[in-house]
């Protein structure tokens, strides 16, 4: 009954810090070793079977702006805990990758052994690196949508030519860990830099907006790292009578209206509001008639995995946890805006 940890994640320039936690349990799995040593197809194949036999297992994760702001150190620490925390069964030792002791200011830090190569050698340990580095991996590829250009998907954000050369035309998301010696040229005051605007499909990455083929949002200007200036979309004053028209039916509804257009340098949510215990965030998609593609067109794949990251941004921001959240479209077409369609989409 050994608790095994291992790490993923620290060395990447982009994404989160994963933490791998194992109780095997006298579970016997054949190929158990370093994930670094095994194909992509042999830890995905082993994923699965380690999830079913082993006695507990749990993954702490830590997100780039995390890691920024408390450091490497405190951030391994902090994934630790979150990893051993969903560890439900009982064990008599833990074994930590490594040399250094992430559990020592706690409770369980006494029974604590330290072992570099541990990966190689404890079964359990092994099994912790393989779930961290295929959850690592699954999630960066998941990024690749959001991120279009970055190719996440094959680098995982560690610092290859390829990703260097999108950084430098792109900018940076909020993947980037602005505290690492090369991306600390994007820091700004008081926050994260803002990411100039790519060309494809009127994504800007980094502020995790898209607009579809010809439809109007209001005016909004990136600085590129070149000094020109770049407009996305126009200002329709009927654009944003459609939103009043859509708040004031949210209202109808028993809504408490909490954001109209609420924007970072990475998303915009059109509206937020409150109902019973539950935090609906709404994306407004009008048309000038409703036979002109109809606004729910609009809500394709891509998008909805914006509005997913813009509400969890949201969360973040506002330290807002253990909180109900829906995903809300609404269609609305005509002069004046009237409302055509409400969806709930998660």
């Amino acid at each position: 009954m050994i608790l095994g940890i291992d790490e993923a994640g620290r060395g990447p320039w982009a994404g989160p810090l994963v933490v791998g936690a194992v109780v095997l349990g006298g579970a016997e799995i054949d190929g158990l070793t370093d994930s670094k040593k095994l194909s992509k197809k042999r830890r995905e194949a082993l994923e699965p079977e380690i999830m079913e036999k082993a006695a507990g297992f749990g993954l702490g994760w830590v997100s780039a702006a995390e890691l920024d702001d408390i450091g490497m150190s405190a951030a391994l620490v902090l994934a630790s805990k979150r990893a051993v925390e969903q560890i439900t069964v009982p064990y008599h030792e833990i074994i930590i990758d490594g040399t250094i002791n992430f559990l020592k200011e706690t409770s369980k830090g006494q029974y604590v052994t330290t072992m570099p190569k541990a990966d190689l050698l404890i079964p359990s340990v092994s099994a912790a690196s393989i779930l961290a580095k295929v959850a690592r991996d699954r999630y960066m590829t998941e990024q690749d949508e959001l991120y279009p250009g970055y190719k996440f998907g094959s680098h995982a954000g560690y610092g290859t030519a390829a990703h260097r050369a999108a950084i430098d035309e792109l900018g940076v998301t909020p993947l980037h860990r602005l505290s690492f010696a090369p991306l600390q040229k994007y820091a700004v005051a008081g926050g994260r830099s803002r990411a100039i605007v790519s060309d494809q499909d009127g994504f800007a990455p980094g502020s995790n907006r898209a607009s579809a083929p010809n439809e109007s949002r209001a005016a909004d200007v990136l600085d590129r790292k070149d000094g020109h200036k770049t407009m996305l979309g126009t200002t329709k004053s009927i654009g944003d009578r459609a939103e009043a028209v859509v708040e004031d039916y949210l209202m109808r509804q028993g809504h408490e209206i909490l954001e109209r257009n609420w924007k970072t340098k990475y998303c915009e949510i059109d509206i937020v509001s409150h109902k019973d215990g539950t935090l609906y965030f709404t994306e407004v998609k009008y048309r000038k008639t409703a036979h002109q593609g109809g606004g729910m067109a609009a809500i394709t794949k891509k998008k909805l995995n914006q509005m997913k990251f813009a509400a969890n941004y949201y969360a973040q921001a506002k330290k807002l946890q253990d909180v109900d959240m829906l995903l809300v479209a609404v269609a609305a077409s005509g002069d004046p805006p009237q409302v055509d369609q409400y969806i709930e989409l998660t």
